[in-house]
């Protein structure tokens, strides 16, 4: 049987199925359909598959123009209906994996998924998930599901664990160039795993079980989650000894070795450093161990918010204004530059935290033309007056924002982001704060 497969996708005599059509596995699709593989996303979504099948793209990072040759060539199509995995030999899973109201993991998106294959899978099927998780999900919980059916993983199926590393808006580093990590539940899983990534992707690494590549996904994460903890501790700490933390960080970045530049911000967002540390931490509680860097990582970021509202009050102070009453303008939402991903941003919560005390605030965002914050809809002002607002609060650093402009209007600025002096702006009115 590995025999078989391993010939046939050597001659690329293959269709997959993606199931989830999000921004991990859209661009996935179109890598796989880029080498001349037939590909059928399988999404719950109907308006997604609709847009898929018009060959109209809802991912930032792929264009219309990327996707509708290949809709048009018969090299991708969409569907609602599961049973399309059962006329396929690769399923790769990229569903999201977020956490619950008690800040547990919520698998429920994976175990759907992990049934819709169950249903569906026949001898020789490739299964690859790639949804972030806690390391032992796919040999506890999906291996044991799927061989429910009778059949034997190693011997007639093939499945491993192969985590995204997608990251929003990242022009250099893409889905086709980011090395991959494969981890099957046995080493013939592997290796069948491995050989049908190497049809899209440049650089495939194997490594020694699914338990490694998940916990390997976690720990990128959590690096990124602490050092980001660190960076906004020595924010508030700077702040307090009256240092600018902006420059500690480049003065410490002028060490050829021994240091990495992270930066401070309002918090953290998106989907996975807020959420795959707690992942690791949920598992070890498991095991009656607590992951003390993670935990205090997590309260310092989460507290974030809290802090810029605090700083945003005191600067009014300064200028003899209450922040109850005052007009304000929150320049971007997103969670990063440039991109219109508004998950887990820290600047909703900045808003909201904002508004609970009295003041009234408006935000402007190239990118995200509305959102819902506590389940109401609010508009972007996309031609603001930022001389009508007690302060300018930068919250997202997009590129598009023109900075000039807002020191020159606004009459008081709170840049969360050091984005004014990262755009080669001086201060030569005291009109910024920064954190």
């Amino acid at each position: 049987m590995k025999k078989d497969i391993l010939s046939k996708i050597e001659e690329r005599k293959i269709t997959i199925s993606v199931v989830g059509l999000g921004y991990v596995g859209l661009p996935l699709a179109i890598e796989f359909a880029r080498s001349g593989i037939k590909v059928f996303g399988y999404d719950v979504d109907d308006k997604k598959v609709e847009q898929i099948n018009k060959g109209i793209s809802y991912v930032k990072d792929v264009s219309t123009d990327e996707l509708r040759p290949l809709v048009e060539k018969g090299l991708i199509s969409a569907t609602n209906d599961s049973s399309i995995l059962s006329q396929v030999n690769g399923i790769i899973v990229a569903v999201p994996t977020p956490l619950s109201k008690t800040k547990d993991p919520d698998l429920s998106y994976v175990i759907k998924a992990a049934h819709d294959v169950k249903s569906n899978l026949k001898k020789g099927h490739i299964v690859s998930f790639e949804s972030t998780t806690y390391p032992g999900t796919t040999d506890e919980i999906i291996l044991p599901l799927l061989e429910e059916t009778g059949l034997v993983v190693g011997k007639d199926f093939f499945l491993a664990f192969s985590p995204e590393r997608i990251d929003p808006g990242n022009k250099k580093y893409t889905v086709k160039n980011t090395p991959k990590l494969v981890g099957g539940v046995e080493p013939a899983s592997t290796e069948v795993v491995s050989k049908l990534y190497t049809i899209a992707l440049e650089n495939v690494v194997p490594v020694s079980s699914s338990r490694v590549a998940e916990a390997a996904k976690l720990l990128e994460n959590t690096f990124r989650s602490i050092n980001i903890g660190l960076a906004n501790e020595m924010a508030i700490m700077c702040n307090i000894l009256g240092i600018d933390v902006w420059e500690v960080i480049e003065a410490a970045g002028t060490k050829p070795f021994g240091f990495m530049k992270f930066y401070p911000g309002p918090g953290i967002g998106g989907h996975c450093i807020p959420i795959d540390p707690i992942y690791l931490s949920w598992k070890l509680k498991t095991f009656n161990y607590t992951a003390r860097f993670i935990e205090t990582a997590t309260d310092i970021n989460s507290n974030m918010p809290r802090y810029v509202v605090s700083r945003i009050q005191d600067a009014l102070n300064e200028k003899t204004k209450s922040l109850k009453g005052s007009r304000i303008l929150v320049m971007g939402v997103a969670y990063k530059r440039d991109i219109d991903d508004v998950r887990e941003s820290p600047i909703l919560d900045v808003i909201t935290l904002l508004e609970e005390k009295g003041a009234t605030v408006e935000y402007t965002d190239p990118h995200v033309p509305w959102v819902d914050i506590n389940g109401k809809l609010i508009e972007s002002n996309m031609n603001p007056d930022y001389s009508s607002y007690d302060i300018v609060v930068i919250g997202t650093d997009h590129s598009t924002f023109d900075y000039n402009r807002i020191y020159r209007e606004a009459p008081y600025i709170f840049d969360s982001r050091n984005a004014l002096r990262n755009h080669g702006i001086k201060d030569t009115e005291s009109k910024i704060v920064t954190l």
